[in-house]
């Protein structure tokens, strides 16, 4: 293998890493650009130290061959390590935040830049290209195509209980908004009670929570609204 083909292999796995990267960085993700430049072009040093070691192995095997003697090398035990020791780097973007887990997308967006360096490294340049565009189309793209609503909980407080929650059933009967579930408490405040209704809800596609919390905080009544995980 020649130096330009390992420089333009290095080059590559920088800007296949630069361009996932960024697209992280731009969404405050943990981590960024220059983590995942890093950890493609890690990547692919270990796939080129490996193809040349495979290259040095089949000269050295020609050049003894009149003494009919073989060295025999196992080729992708070295890229395998890559493979699973990202995961020890990719397990420091998640954390755990008021029961919520975060980070989940952005170490998985690592472990496909360790392939993809991978692949860059050992001259398959199509599938390193491929790659890229199917990661980044999925980090941008994907979730505007395909929307899925979770199953949140929204909570609710409000006063006058009645007028109340048949806007709110109404409201949801008219976005086809289905209600699996309601958990309710009253708390005494001298002059009024103060109601908290959490919503178990089952919602069509087209439909956010960000609508129905817009929605339900213009009415007069509610005092607070909010979604919880659980």
């Amino acid at each position: 293998m020649s130096m330009w083909e390992q420089g333009l292999r290095l080059l590559l796995a920088v800007v296949i890493g630069c361009i996932i990267g960024i697209e992280r960085e731009r969404k405050n993700r943990p981590a960024g650009m220059r983590t995942h430049v890093l950890v493609c072009v890690g990547a692919c040093i270990i796939a080129l130290m490996e193809s040349l070691m495979i290259s040095d192995t089949i000269t050295l095997n020609l050049n003894m061959n009149a003494q009919n003697t073989g060295i025999a090398i196992s080729y992708g035990r070295i890229s395998a390590q890559v493979v699973s020791g990202i995961g020890f780097l990719g397990a420091g973007t998640i954390f755990v935040s008021q029961k919520k887990i975060a980070g989940l997308t952005t170490a998985a967006s690592l472990w496909n830049v360790a392939c993809l360096g991978l692949a860059v490294g050992m001259g398959h340049y199509l599938v390193a290209i491929a790659g890229c565009a199917i990661v980044i189309i999925t980090l941008s793209l994907l979730q505007r195509v395909v929307r899925v609503n979770a199953v949140k909980h929204v909570e609710v407080k409000f006063i006058h209980r009645v007028e109340t929650i048949a806007f709110i059933n109404d409201y949801f009967q008219s976005i086809g908004v289905k209600v699996l579930d309601i958990d309710f408490h009253v708390e005494n405040k001298g002059k009024y009670n103060l109601y908290t209704n959490i919503y178990t809800l089952d919602m069509p596609g087209k439909t956010t929570y960000k609508d129905i919390v817009n929605k339900l905080s213009e009415y007069a009544n509610i005092q607070g609204i909010r979604t919880r995980n659980t």
